[in-house]
C-alpha cells in the first residue's frame, strides 16, 4: 500500500487495527502526511513486529 492509499483509507484502517490490537491508542495511530516511517516505528515498537510485518498487517486490512 502506498502512502496515498494509506492516507485515503487511514480512518478505516485505524479502526480495524484498534479492534485487532486493543492496546493501541490514538497517539500510536496518529497519521501525519510525510511521516509514515514514524507511524510504522510506533506500531513496530507497540506490537513487537518488524516493519515488514506491520506493513503486511496493514495491507491485509
Amino acid at each position: 500500500m502506498n502512502s496515498l492509499q494509506l492516507k485515503g483509507n487511514w480512518n478505516e484502517i485505524k479502526g480495524k487495527l484498534k479492534q485487532q490490537y486493543a492496546d493501541l491508542t490514538d497517539d500510536d495511530l496518529m497519521y501525519a502526511e510525510g511521516k509514515e516511517d514514524e507511524l510504522y516505528g510506533r506500531l513496530q515498537k507497540k506490537l513487537g513486529k518488524s516493519k515488514e510485518e506491520v506493513q503486511k498487517i496493514i495491507n491485509e486490512l
